[in-house]
């Protein structure tokens, strides 16, 4: 067999030998530096994380977790149309996002409250945007779970799948053009990994060079359909190979591990301008959403099984260990956020709803006048039948 390697990018490798790859011949492990008890593993360096970010990931992993429990249960009572948890995976988002800088902008899908939470969402923001209130930042058009907020560079979650991925790989390409040191980092599900829109926005950045960190929350299934459904290769890190793009693999319920790997990615997007895929491995113990019934496809003692590998359980046994927090402290602060929760729900679903008017505003710099006739539309229809329109009504004269 002869073999010559040419420099030129464009050229490969010449073989007399015909050679066919397996489809796995990648194997990519899965970085970890804590395991399921909460004890590092022999030999391991921990990332420098101090004390009091610590105690800030794990009160927000907290928060999230009955910010996400009352809510459901708020849902099922009717008060909130719907709901999407994130039971499971907080770890992966807050982790990833206490590994940014504040500049850095965020692309969520649905399943990132904890990074919301984490640069400093108020539990009324929360709770203004779920009941689609006159104070929600959104004036009331999105879907619940839908957060966006600029001040804190968290860009608007949209509801078709992926659409932010391509979106994030144009808003790196701007931030390497203003020369800012700044990166995106874009959520998403293995699912959504299945739409042209990851392809697309992977290849462009791969091409661009751009700062961007695509992160793939790998929680085991897209709606009902179990990853070894959706496709045959291993998992979504290797993908990145394909495209010439730098890729880790994580435990996801590691925050520790999920903390360094989103460090190292975002020197690699920052100081070198080099795209990079995380592909984070976790388990979605909640529904897809209130509106799924996972009993249909996946068993009870999956899910028990699964529970014992949950990432908050995991952290706080390490800070009892280490002495930052003990377990009536731990439980202590659990039950403040649960009173939190609380009052901040009942505050929010007394507020009125966004009057009808703001229905056009800020779609365009000034409504244009189609809008004006349609909002006039919708009024004269309000008016007609009221009744129908209990919490808009009474605003439209």
């Amino acid at each position: 067999m002869a073999t010559q390697m040419a420099k030129d990018p464009q050229k490969t490798a010449v073989t007399t030998e015909l050679q066919v790859i397996s489809g796995n011949a990648l194997d990519i492990p899965m970085y970890q530096l804590l395991k399921e008890d909460g004890t590092v593993h022999k030999g391991v360096k921990l990332p420098e994380i101090g004390k009091e970010l610590a105690l800030k990931m794990f009160s927000t992993m907290q928060f999230i977790r009955i910010l996400d429990e009352r809510m459901i249960a708020a849902q099922r009572q009717g008060r909130i149309s719907f709901y999407l948890s994130s039971l499971g995976e907080e770890a992966a988002a807050i982790g990833s996002a206490a590994a940014l800088k504040f500049e850095d902008m965020i692309m969520g899908q649905y399943r990132e409250q904890g990074a919301l939470a984490f640069r400093g969402f108020t539990i009324d923001q929360f709770m203004n945007q779920l009941f689609s209130n006159e104070l929600d930042l959104g004036k009331g058009r999105q879907m619940p779970v839908h957060y966006g907020c600029a001040d804190l560079n968290f860009m608007t979650i949209s509801s078709p799948l992926g659409t932010q991925i391509p979106q994030a790989t144009g808003y790196a390409y701007g931030q390497k053009q203003s020369g800012e040191k700044t990166c995106t980092l874009c959520y998403f599900g293995e699912g959504a990994a299945s739409e042209g829109d990851f392809h697309a926005g992977l290849n462009m950045a791969a091409v661009f060079k751009v700062p961007v960190i695509f992160f793939c929350r790998n929680n085991g299934y897209a709606i009902s359909t179990p990853a070894n459904e959706q496709f045959a290769g291993d998992g979504i890190a290797p993908r990145a190979v394909g495209y010439g793009m730098k890729a880790i693999r994580v435990d996801g319920n590691d925050i520790f591990a999920v903390y360094q790997a989103v460090q190292e990615a975002r020197r690699l997007a920052v100081e070198e301008n080099e795209p990079v895929l995380i592909e984070a491995m976790s388990y979605r113990m909640a529904g897809h959403s209130t509106s799924d019934d996972p009993s249909g496809y996946r068993s009870k003692e999956e899910e028990e099984a699964r529970r014992k590998r949950e990432p908050m359980i995991r952290f706080r046994n390490w800070l009892v260990k280490q002495g930052w927090i003990s377990e009536e402290e731990a439980d202590a602060q659990m039950q403040q956020h649960k009173e939190e929760v609380l009052a901040a729900l009942k505050r929010a679903e007394t507020v009125a709803a966004p009057h009808v008017d703001e229905i056009i505003v800020d779609v365009y710099d000034e409504p244009t006048q189609a809008l004006k006739d349609q909002l006039e539309a919708l009024k004269a229809h309000i008016r007609q039948y009221p009744d129908a329109y209990p919490a808009t009504s009474g605003g439209v004269k």
